[in-house]
């Protein structure tokens, strides 16, 4: 389901939407990592960016 651009809020800016191509774009930008990453890490742990975040850097340091 699209983001309902306004209801945009707390919730809304803490979890990653695979769905947008804008979302994947700029996490993965957020995170320095590719789309690709940034899916394999959202399917491992979920779409909570604070979650992925740590995922990434696990897996490779710090690349923020």
């Amino acid at each position: 389901m699209p983001d309902d651009k306004s209801q945009s809020g707390g919730q809304d800016r803490k979890r990653i939407s695979l769905e947008q191509d804008y979302e994947v774009r700029d996490w993965s930008k957020k995170f320095g990592v590719t789309p690709d990453e940034l899916r394999a890490a959202v399917k491992a742990v979920g779409n909570d960016a604070v979650a992925v975040e740590a995922h990434l850097q696990a897996q490779g340091g710090d690349r923020s």
